[in-house]
């Protein structure tokens, strides 16, 4: 039997390399997503000990995001002189030692130097998993592995700020996140020791020489216009989320849901959005990148205008199959970077990628707000389920650049 290939399903078989990268990659995204939810449940509490205005307190959750947005493209940069596994790990650390320092601090202003830190730290996390497991998975296989790695992130959401949750009932906060420091110290140095090194996880098994020069014949090359396509439709996906997030609730509260309700519907688009990662990561693969993203982004904008004529019940049913699509077309939009960009490029074009879908869907809610100001909220969810729309002409002027 060839080495690599499975007799049974006559596909290549998983080498440890790969197993490992997935592995890791997907470790380190759950912990550095579940990283910075937590400061969902740690804001109420440091308002209150250190007697914060909201604006003071919002302003620590943005100075963590600005930070990681920020650096995403420099911390790129650094891996390709230091290598994935150096980076990886040296973030994962400094991030880790910022939340060390917020459970130490004892003034506001302290408190936001340590989030600094530690948005800078997670800053590595989302292009340079992104690249370990895109380059273990080549081809069109990196769309179902970067859509299991995406469904980690939603998994580490979940399980860390819950579990910080339960320590709260029993620690202090300043305890709670010198565990958590801990823990994220203990994670950098397995993240060194067992992400594949560069050099074993970028070279792919031996193919026939025959094989090879078919593929090199048949492959596309990479294409910059292919990859601002891609961007352009990720930054109007990453608006669409963040813009729809902001404003469900004061659409389901117009419709008489109480607070609880509203925490309830923004858990069921959570809960469908993880399961639309991993979704749809696989139908990428299967259906390619133009018939995945007419899919999802047409059955965003359907969802988005049907809630706006449905009761509240109706409301709270659709939401997980809004989720789907709203947080699946994601999957297989970073799926596909690896195709169109060089692989010495991957690094700087994963950290672009997500730098600019971060950063629109930070001022995304903004823009959208003051057309909600002026037009009042369901005539703003119907610019918002419009504006989607516009990814599907871009979609088809991608197809251009894939090998679908």
């Amino acid at each position: 039997m060839a080495t690599g290939v499975s007799a049974a399903e006559g596909r290549p078989a998983r080498r440890p390399d790969e197993v490992r990268a997935m592995a890791t990659a997907c470790g380190a995204h759950a912990l550095h997503d579940g990283w910075s939810d937590l400061l969902y449940v740690l804001l109420p509490i440091w308002q209150r000990e250190f007697a914060l205005s909201y604006a003071a307190a919002g302003l620590l959750r943005g100075c963590f995001s600005a930070s990681m947005a920020g650096f995403q493209v420099p911390s790129s940069l650094l891996a390709e002189r230091l290598g994935v596994p150096a980076v990886l790990a040296g973030g994962t650390a400094l991030a880790a030692i910022g939340f060390l320092v917020a459970g130490a601090t004892t003034g506001y202003a302290t408190l936001l130097l340590a989030l600094l830190l530690a948005g800078l730290g997670s800053s590595v996390q989302h292009p340079l998993g992104s690249l370990a497991v895109s380059t273990a998975y080549e081809g069109r296989r990196s769309r179902v592995a970067l859509g299991t790695y995406n469904f980690a992130g939603d998994v580490g959401k979940m399980l860390l700020p819950a579990g910080a949750a339960l320590l709260l009932t029993v620690l202090a906060w300043r305890p709670t996140l010198e565990l958590v420091g801990a823990f994220g110290l203990a994670a950098a140095a397995a993240i060194f020791v067992a992400l594949p090194r560069p050099a074993g996880a970028a070279q792919p098994t031996p193919a026939p020489a025959g094989e090879a020069a078919a593929r090199a014949e048949t492959a596309p090359p990479p294409r910059r216009s292919g990859f601002l396509l891609l961007l352009a439709i990720g930054m109007i996906d990453s608006a669409t989320r963040t813009g729809f997030l902001a404003f469900l609730p004061f659409l389901l509260a117009a419709k008489g849901a109480p607070l609880p309700t509203v925490g309830l519907a923004l858990t069921l688009v959570f809960v469908g959005g993880a399961a639309g990662k991993l979704m749809c990561g696989w139908l990428g693969a299967r259906l390619g990148v133009l018939a995945t993203v007419i899919l999802t982004e047409t059955m965003t904008a359907l969802g988005i205008v049907a809630l706006l004529g449905l009761p509240l019940g109706g409301c709270l049913a659709l939401l997980p199959l809004i989720g789907v699509a709203l947080n699946g077309t994601s999957s297989v939009l970073y799926g596909t970077v690896p195709e169109l960009v060089a692989p010495e490029r991957r690094a700087r074009a994963f950290g672009i990628f997500y730098t600019c879908g971060i950063g629109t869907g930070a001022l995304a809610p903004a823009g959208y707000g003051l057309v909600g100001d002026f037009v009042g909220v369901p005539a703003m969810m119907m610019l918002t389920a419009a504006v989607v729309l516009a990814t599907l002409p871009l979609a088809f002027a991608l197809r251009a650049s894939l090998a679908e």
